[in-house]
């Protein structure tokens, strides 16, 4: 048997894209300018830039102008949530949520109930999805953002955004969706979705870590959340990374010429996945409904298994998740597997497996028979 590690964590981050790490390159070894200098190192700079922000904008469906370069999904996230908040604070104070959304809308949520905004915080069903109707049913005179992501973290979960979207159109409320899980996976196409605000993470998809970028549609106001000069159309100060944003342009490029391929192959992959777990014959319960998520994502209960136990025993043949990476830690049950475990004897046994574009059979097959032997190690009968 290969005894090469195994990585099956692609939903916590990805490895960088060779492709993308040899456009990256140069700009840490010769183009070194700044992009608002005026010189030739300067140009080459901007150009980079001004490319890769081409590529992200046809990646959504967006225009260049509408996209701007963040360091990833947890500042996307604030400057779209904050920068609304304060910027629309006068019409109203009441932002609608999932109680599924990542640390890093909920904490920043929080953050503004201390500054006075009320947040309504929308339970989602057994597979893990929320309701629109539940939506449009907590809104308010007052309310000025709706904040629902596209995809979760933990189940790989899809939500109606385009539904949500027409419902904040009607009722002239700004829509912010994060889509940081879903770039590279499923299609996240800003008119198609009805969304104001979309967040990308650039190490969701092959992209270094520290890289993002969020979309603001044209006519959007937004309260910034830093001061400085004028860079990214004034709207988020600070000499941008060069090097880091011709990476994230590169693999969106990628991710989009090669779109149906790899979705086609990380949804095979994770179909043969579940099936040698099944073969395992031991007591498990999917999480979500495998034809409402992503279509690498796998999250499973095994029953009487200690997760924390399995994952740390593997950890140097194997990566997985006994949840979210931004989670790892803590023994409290998470928010969407309170919603889609109704035997709560599942929990402690709950694996996020997530495959990713170059994921093969023979790593699965490598991983089932690790995991066979660990199962059987740490089973609590």
């Amino acid at each position: 048997m290969d005894t090469a590690f195994i990585y099956l964590d692609h939903n916590a981050s990805t490895p960088v894209d060779s492709r993308v790490a040899e456009v990256m390159l140069p700009f840490l070894t010769n183009h070194y300018g700044n992009p608002s200098s005026i010189n030739t190192q300067g140009i080459k700079a901007k150009e980079a830039i001004e490319k890769a922000r081409k590529q992200v904008a046809n990646l959504v469906g967006a225009t260049p102008e509408e996209i701007i370069f963040t360091s990833g999904g947890t500042e996307s996230n604030n400057h779209a949530i904050i920068g609304t908040a304060l910027a629309h604070k006068t019409k109203g104070n009441h932002i609608i949520t999932s109680s599924i959304e990542h640390p890093a809308v909920l904490e920043v949520c929080k953050h503004l109930e201390g500054q006075g905004f009320k947040i309504t915080y929308i339970d989602v069903d057994k597979n893990g999805i929320v309701d629109s109707n539940k939506i449009e049913k907590a809104i308010l005179p007052e309310t000025i953002l709706i904040s629902i992501m596209h995809s979760n973290n933990e189940i790989g979960s899809i939500q109606p955004i385009r539904e949500i979207g027409e419902i904040a159109k009607k009722h002239n409320i700004l829509f912010h969706t994060d889509a940081s899980q879903s770039i590279g996976k499923i299609t996240a196409n800003v008119i198609d979705l009805n969304v104001d605000l979309l967040t990308i993470a650039g190490h969701k998809f092959y992209a270094p870590k520290g890289i993002g970028a969020l979309y603001i549609k044209n006519g959007t106001s937004l309260h910034k959340l830093m001061h400085g000069a004028g860079h990214e159309f004034n709207k988020r100060p600070g000499t941008e990374n060069t090097m880091y944003i011709a990476g994230l342009g590169k693999a969106s490029e990628i991710a989009l010429q090669e779109f149906d391929t790899n979705t086609v192959q990380m949804q095979m992959m994770r179909n043969y996945l579940l099936e040698q777990l099944n073969n395992l014959n031991l007591d498990t319960f999917v999480n979500g409904d495998l034809q409402k998520t992503l279509p690498n994502t796998l999250n499973i209960s095994f029953r009487n298994i200690d997760s924390n136990a399995v994952i740390f025993s593997i950890r140097n043949e194997i990566a997985i998740s006994a949840g979210s990476a931004c989670h790892s830690g803590t023994t409290n049950l998470s928010n969407i597997l309170k919603s889609t475990l109704s035997d709560y004897e599942y929990a402690k046994g709950t694996f996020r497996f997530s495959v990713g574009k170059n994921t093969t059979k023979q790593e699965i097959d490598n991983a089932i028979v690790i995991l066979s032997r660990t199962f059987k190690k740490y089973q609590t009968v």
